[in-house]
């Protein structure tokens, strides 16, 4: 967790406000969508000052392997159809973080989700589910 908070804070937000319709957003909930991610949420961060990002978006997977497989096809969706490439990825066996500064994506297994509880931590964000 400590890797994580410092990767995050160590870069700074670009100036180019997304929303939910932009189309990093959508091809994000896209590649997660295509590898059967589960309990899809995002947390517009936007009105937090200290905030890291515009936007986290976070997901469940069943394993290991299905935490990789998501964050592959986010990571080979975004550069195919965005042309982008994370900022920073932080690789794990139950949570890894897939960052593109103004968006932060977060893949969970169940038990890691609930034990760091992001969605309680940012509480004043405006969260949204996409599980559709």
């Amino acid at each position: 967790m400590d890797k994580i908070i410092t990767a995050l804070q160590g870069r700074k937000k670009t100036n180019t406000r997304l929303t939910r319709n932009s189309k990093l957003f959508k091809n994000i909930l896209k590649a997660i969508k295509e590898k059967k991610g589960e309990e899809i949420v995002s947390l517009d961060l936007r009105k937090i000052d200290e905030a890291v990002a515009d936007f986290f978006i976070l997901c469940e997977a069943k394993s290991h392997i299905q935490i990789k497989a998501i964050a592959d096809n986010v990571e080979k969706v975004v550069r195919e159809e965005c042309d982008e490439r994370p900022y920073h990825m932080e690789s794990g066996d139950q949570w890894t973080l897939v960052d593109y500064v103004n968006v932060v994506v977060h893949v969970f297994q169940h038990e890691q989700r609930n034990f760091y509880d992001l969605e309680s931590l940012w509480e004043d964000a405006e969260r949204m589910e996409h599980n559709d």
